[in-house]
């Protein structure tokens, strides 16, 4: 049961990581959503930095996962996690206009608690 609770906890982060780039970077780009200018810039570097941010991260630790299943256990790792989560939780709060990646932020961190407690 822990080894699928960590593979669901990193595996949403990829996935809302990619629905995130998606949906606020690539469809807003290919329909013209935005005027070309630096408010846009600024947007779209935001989303892409957080969104690959997530998904980096999220495959770095299902791949940890999966070659050292018992690696929420340690510490060190699970402190690095959560300080991850509180940080795109803290991006989401102050930056973000939009209230999903605020969502995804905190299911992914009452995920990552509970992979840690189980650990």
């Amino acid at each position: 049961m822990r080894t699928y609770l960590v593979y669901g906890t990193f595996g949403w982060l990829v996935l809302t990581g990619l629905l995130h780039f998606i949906i606020d970077v690539a469809a807003q780009h290919l329909r013209g959503a935005r005027p070309p200018g630096l408010a846009t810039s600024l947007y779209y570097g935001l989303n892409t930095s957080f969104a690959l941010g997530q998904i980096l991260c999220g495959l770095l630790c299902l791949w940890l996962a999966w070659r050292q299943p018992g690696f929420l256990g340690e510490r060190m790792v699970a402190v690095l996690c959560l300080a991850a989560a509180a940080g795109w939780l803290a991006i989401t709060f102050v930056f973000m206009e939009y209230w999903e990646p605020k969502l995804n932020a905190a299911v992914f961190a009452a995920l990552l608690i509970a992979s840690v407690l189980m650990s």
